[in-house]
């Protein structure tokens, strides 16, 4: 089979996300990294796209002159990864997809639901993918919790409660470190510092595990350190179309957690639950029955499950293979197999609707608020 080609804007050396993009698309051998715009600096960005095997003539100094440079060629690339600041998701997605590109943007998709709302849109104008990087959906694990909902194995869902919560700014003194300072700063990171930063993927989590969407919910923030504009602490209750009551919690000041994310989803017939810090597992609790743990890799396991596991059982498989399961799932789908679990603009869009909803409910101490995008109300 014939290697998709595929480009990244951002993600550049010293970059937090940059190399799971990498090592995720050229995982599974379904893409070959073609181009590259890969920092903001055009001749720092050109020598490291040189370094990691980019001809020349594609190792671009900025995104515009990526996009003048690709769209006329009989082989460029058929896919682009947007992983610049947040600020510039939106102007670059929208140029890539105008132009013909399948693109996957990092989250947060844009930073207003206009925005987001137009890139849905354009998307299905041009008939072309906008995926948004909503990696943790991708663990086979979690594939495995979706399809035993969706198959009807817990009945009803009631409740859902997940938090993504990690102690990794919960130094005051780190007040100046610019790689922490711009989460909290609105002229960077926009209305919500750690609910858009983290909290929308547990929220995105929950939707996807869930089959269902977020209708309203009441927020609280905190900025627990002073010198922060924007929360570092958020608790977030809401309410799916189907009924289900969700709770969320996210922080960044929760000093002992690591990672944080986990999940639990609670039906008429019995509850799942999943950890990011040990994602193999998948904790099943018939109604009066005993708990159980499903491994991945295992028999038995949902079709999603078993077609992304890789490595065999009792063998992790971390975040950069998460990351891989969404380049599996983006080639098939611009090849022209379905595969209804890739995280889409609408997916984007909800989660910037949910973002305004919870700035807007948390300033109004908490009063309930719809948290649904315009277009799908």
């Amino acid at each position: 089979m014939t290697k998709l080609k595929w480009g990244m804007i951002g993600g550049g050396e010293g970059s937090q996300i940059g190399p799971a993009h990498r090592l995720g698309a050229q995982a599974d051998g379904l893409f070959e990294f073609t181009a590259g715009a890969l920092d903001h600096r055009p001749e720092v960005g050109r020598e490291y796209a040189l370094r990691l095997g980019i001809a020349a003539d594609r190792a671009y100094g900025n995104w515009e002159e990526m996009l003048e440079g690709e769209r006329n060629r009989d082989d460029r690339i058929n896919l682009v990864t947007v992983a610049t600041p947040n600020a510039t998701h939106f102007e670059i997605s929208k140029a890539f997809l105008e132009a013909g590109f399948h693109v996957l943007c990092e989250k947060p998709m844009t930073m207003t639901v206009e925005e987001g709302e137009e890139i849905v849109k354009i998307a299905e104008k041009s008939g072309k993918i906008c995926a948004v990087n909503y990696c943790y959906s991708a663990y086979p694990m979690v594939r495995q919790a979706r399809a035993m909902v969706r198959n009807g194995e817990l009945g009803k869902i009631r409740l859902v409660v997940t938090n993504f919560s990690h102690g990794h700014h919960g130094d005051a003194g780190d007040a100046d470190n610019p790689r922490v300072r711009w989460r909290y700063d609105p002229a960077m990171a926009g209305v919500s510092g750690q609910f858009a930063d983290c909290g929308i993927h547990a929220l995105h989590m929950a939707s996807f595990i869930c089959d269902d969407t977020v209708e309203n919910l009441s927020a609280d923030f905190a900025s627990t350190i002073a010198s922060r504009e924007l929360e570092d602490d958020a608790m977030v209750n809401f309410r799916m179309s189907g009924g289900t009551v969700g709770r969320l919690w996210t922080s960044s000041v929760a000093v002992g957690r690591q990672h944080g994310f986990d999940i639990q989803v609670f039906g008429e017939n019995g509850g799942l639950k999943w950890l990011s810090e040990q994602p193999n597992q998948l904790v099943h609790t018939p109604l009066n029955g005993r708990t159980q743990i499903i491994e991945k890799g295992e028999g038995g396991l949902h079709d999603d499950a078993m077609r992304l596991s890789r490595v065999a059982i009792a063998h992790p498989e971390g975040f950069p293979l998460a990351v891989a399961n969404l380049y599996c799932d983006l080639a098939d789908a611009i090849r022209g197999t379905t595969r209804d679990s890739l995280p889409m603009a609408e997916d984007g869009v909800r989660s910037m609707a949910a973002v305004y909803a919870a700035v807007d409910s948390a300033k109004a101490q908490g009063a309930w608020t719809d948290a649904r995008p315009p277009m799908y109300r």
